[in-house]
């Protein structure tokens, strides 16, 4: 039913944004389709305020979920925004964008949050880029009295989260377990998953795994003795060559030095790169 146990790791990104790495290059193809998990939760502006400056993408769709914070953000597309508290952006780079996500400090200063890569396919990986911001409101939660379950995407019994027209088929949940509670979803048919918990713990059929810690998983059934929340997220394995250099992700080498020629010499976007602030 699972796999080894992968613990986030401290690196820092961008302009120096402290943050845990979940998984990323390292663990491929141990979590396709999804390629990086980023947990950039803090208590301490200075470890996120230097932010993600303006950079490239192409192949992938980047994912940010925030729970506590403010994050301001910007594309090539003439999209601009503040994600706050609840709300998901979604990003497909697709043939390429350019974008900025810069972390604000309000109220307390914290920050909470993630972003995961999917991985497009072949077929898609110079698909027009496109940007959806979801706000919390819009979000359905399922509550019961052994916890609750946030469906941003995919569904949940019944329930369809708010992100439609995907470029494949995930599943993307935000699970609460209360303490002395089980929690069992069915795939759909095809689908590998992970969990990935960042508060409490909880018991996935005999494998505990504690804050910061994730696991690949082929079906889902778990146990929380004393509560906790995590990420679960799922999609049918692509079993396509990855070549991946920095922030673009293709299916070979030749690509993906194409990709960054192409941003090089300023034809990596329809239009010229966004003039910076």
């Amino acid at each position: 039913m699972h796999r080894d146990i992968v613990t986030a790791a401290l690196t820092r990104e961008g302009a120096g944004v402290r943050l845990h790495r979940v998984f990323g290059f390292h663990q491929i193809p141990r979590f396709d389709p999804f390629l990086m998990l980023d947990d950039f939760s803090s208590d301490t502006p200075a470890d996120y305020l230097a932010g993600f400056p303006w950079h490239p993408h192409r192949g992938i769709e980047t994912v940010t979920y925030l729970l506590a914070g403010s994050v301001r953000h910007g594309d090539s597309m003439g999209t601009r925004g503040v994600i706050g508290a609840g709300d998901v952006q979604w990003m497909t780079a697709g043939s390429g964008i350019i974008h900025e996500e810069m972390p604000e400090m309000v109220g307390d200063g914290q920050l909470k949050g993630f972003q995961l890569w999917v991985n497009l396919p072949r077929r898609h990986k110079m698909t027009a880029p496109r940007y959806r911001g979801i706000a919390a409101a819009d979000i359905p939660v399922v509550a019961s009295s052994a916890g609750s379950v946030r469906v941003i995407a995919g569904s949940y019994g019944s329930v369809i989260g708010p992100v439609k027209e995907l470029m494949i088929d995930i599943v993307y949940l935000d699970v609460t377990c209360a303490p002395k509670s089980d929690f069992s979803h069915a795939l759909p048919k095809g689908h590998a998953a992970f969990a990935y918990v960042f508060e409490g713990s909880v018991d996935f059929g005999g494998q505990l795994l504690s804050r910061r810690e994730a696991m690949a998983l082929t079906s889902v059934s778990a146990h929380s003795e004393t509560g906790g929340r995590f990420l679960l997220a799922s999609g049918v394995p692509l079993k396509e060559p990855i070549a991946w250099g920095g922030p673009i992700v293709m299916n070979t080498e030749e690509e993906l030095r194409t990709a960054f020629d192409d941003y090089e010499n300023g034809t990596f976007i329809a239009r010229n790169e966004p003039s910076r602030p």
